[in-house]
């Protein structure tokens, strides 16, 4: 159904252009919007009999009246001011107006729920390609999903800007599941993954610029069929969540560059504290303090390049050397020979998604 927003601002728009007062009510003959007065939700008991009459049009006390059908029902009776034949015309013409936006919003709607269902994984195999069919949707192209959220509750404007960047509708469908995320399926037609990066920066610069909160973007994996879309808005899930456990610094995740995070995410807990026992003894990684920290995570960017690091830390080579000697004693882990900078680096990844996990635990508590 069209919302009483849309059909006020139209009947506003039709009174500024003919100086005509309009009026909408629904098929219980109730006001919905109307151009004279505060009169929403008012019984019209002549409306009544008009619905229930064979005629399509009425005069009635100074004012034609018009129906608007769904299919063949009657969704809303729409009446203008005047008896003249002029009165008439833009009755007719505001009607068919008005049908043309029921008809778009129905099938947007329908397909709507379409696309969250697929999403979803609501339908069955021989349902999707017949539905599809129905809306106009094609099968075999190439799409990908975009999972996008808010930290703090959506922002009701967001998914329309999303429709405004990506406004063809046959291609590119908007829709959410729930409250706090937006999610784009978005046909790419073999674009690379450069291509498909660059949607993503544009989503997020364009919409962090309009929330009041951070902004997630996560990618999923292209796929080629429409039963497969659901996939890929599994894989945007696991994106978005990887991504903000092991990803502190950027807001969005691709599925295809997860890594070792991917794997990570996928272990029991319970293995995961037996690793850090082993690794650590009685420590945990938030027990080395941030200077520590902050150098291991620049050693590990500049592949284990001792001066590379200590020229970016600006400190002397030999200061470097001092707290990756420290880190050894207390660890036994010399960061410098590659087997043991792959166990610590996993160490603290593997540190912060059982933080990450039981800030979760916390919260649904």
């Amino acid at each position: 159904m069209i919302s009483n927003q849309i059909l006020q601002n139209t009947i506003d728009g039709l009174k500024n252009i003919t100086r005509r007062e309009y009026c909408i009510l629904d098929a219980e003959s109730k006001i919905v919007v109307t151009t004279e007065g505060n009169n929403t939700g008012k019984y019209l008991p002549q409306v009544e009999a008009f619905i229930n009459s064979q005629a399509d049009s009425q005069e009635m006390q100074g004012s034609h009246y018009f129906k608007i059908f769904d299919e063949y029902l009657v969704e809303y009776v729409l009446s203008v001011s005047g008896t003249d034949d002029e009165a008439y015309k833009l009755g007719k013409l505001a009607a068919f107006q008005i049908k043309g936006l029921l008809v778009a919003y129905k099938e947007r709607f329908d397909k709507d729920n379409f696309i969250k269902n697929l999403l979803l994984d609501n339908l069955l195999l021989v349902d999707i390609y017949t539905r599809a069919k129905k809306l106009h949707i094609k099968n075999n192209v190439q799409r990908i999903v975009y999972l996008i959220e808010c930290e703090e509750k959506k922002d009701s404007s967001l998914p329309d800007i999303l429709r405004n960047i990506f406004p063809d509708k046959t291609k590119d469908f908007v829709t959410a599941v729930d409250e706090k995320n937006i999610i784009l399926v978005k046909e790419i037609s073999g674009e690379g993954q450069a291509e498909i990066e660059s949607y993503a920066k544009m989503i997020y610069d364009t919409l962090s610029a309009e929330a009041m909160s951070k902004v997630y973007v996560a990618v999923g994996a292209p796929v080629n069929d429409l039963k497969d879309v659901s996939n890929s808005y599994k894989e945007a899930n696991m994106a978005l969540e990887v991504g903000k456990i092991f990803n502190c610094e950027g807001h969005i995740s691709h599925y295809a560059k997860l890594g070792i995070g991917r794997i990570i995410y996928q272990l029991p807990l319970s293995l995961c504290k037996l690793f850090i026992k082993e690794v650590l003894k009685d420590k945990r990684v938030d027990s080395f303090d941030e200077e520590t920290l902050m150098t291991v995570n620049k050693f590990f960017e500049n592949s284990l390049n001792v001066s590379e690091t200590s020229r970016q830390l600006y400190i002397h080579r030999n200061t470097l050397v001092y707290r990756l000697d420290k880190l050894l004693k207390t660890t036994g882990l010399d960061l410098r020979k590659f087997d043991d900078a792959i166990i610590f680096k996993i160490t603290i990844m593997v540190s912060q998604y059982m933080d990450y996990m039981e800030k979760q635990s916390q919260n649904r508590m």
